[in-house]
């Protein structure tokens, strides 16, 4: 599976229409129109979600791991700029999420050269930093462009953090980070995506803020589609 960030495919289609005469052409927009207009003022459909086109259902489900709460998995990099500008709406949504549901992190593994920064990510997580260095080590990549090529720019940035960079040394290349980073990898082609920012829900259904048409909607989407999973949960 090769590896991209979360921009759009351009896609070429061969026509296979029959030529129709210019008249019916005219009517055929007209009814088309009208159709449009009386589906646009029922607010029920205008607003209904439509698989395969807002969001995908993976051919295999995935477990979880949170219980019986609804997940919520976002799979990032930490270099992917629209990662990034998806951070604020992520945020927010956070703090006026439904009860029912658990956020996970996931730091997408779909090429060698992403694995260093799944590294990073998981360090954090086994020295649970994630709360103290996640949001700035972002911010450090896409404000302050840093590059981070090694684990000694790491370790240094962390030091300016105010804290000891010693433990990122130690943990760095653990065994624990390493059992961790090989299962991203893993999850990341179950998780059947070529690009991030990539939301799943509940191991099962799969969508991107492209799919949803903005960050907001992508919002509304994920509370949609998690109250369709608990639902199925019951049913």
């Amino acid at each position: 599976m090769a590896a991209s960030t979360d921009s759009e495919n351009c896609l070429a289609h061969v026509s296979t229409e029959k030529s129709i005469p210019p008249e019916e052409t005219l009517m055929n927009k007209v009814l088309s129109t009208l159709s449009l207009v009386f589906i646009l003022s029922l607010p029920s459909v205008a607003q209904e979600y439509q698989q395969d086109v807002n969001f995908f259902e993976l051919q295999v489900a995935q477990p979880v791991h949170t219980g019986d709460k609804i997940e919520v998995l976002e799979l990032f990099w930490y270099r992917c700029p629209h990662c990034y500008a998806l951070e604020p709406y992520l945020n927010k949504w956070l703090k006026n999420k439904p009860d029912f549901v658990e956020f996970v992190r996931f730091p997408a593994v779909l090429n060698r050269s992403w694995a260093f920064d799944a590294r990073v990510y998981y360090t954090f997580v086994a020295l649970g930093l994630v709360d103290r260095l996640h949001e700035p080590y972002f911010e450090a990549i896409h404000e302050e462009k840093k590059q981070f090529r090694s684990l000694e720019q790491v370790a240094d940035w962390v030091a300016e953090q105010g804290l000891d960079p010693q433990p990122i040394l130690d943990t760095f290349n653990s065994f624990g980070v390493d059992s961790m980073v090989a299962h991203a990898a893993d999850m990341s082609g179950r998780y059947e995506t070529d690009g991030v920012p990539t939301i799943i829900i509940d191991g099962k259904y799969r969508t991107k803020v492209s799919w949803a048409g903005g960050h907001n909607e992508l919002i509304d989407l994920m509370n949609y589609l998690a109250q369709r999973a608990q639902t199925e949960r019951t049913n």
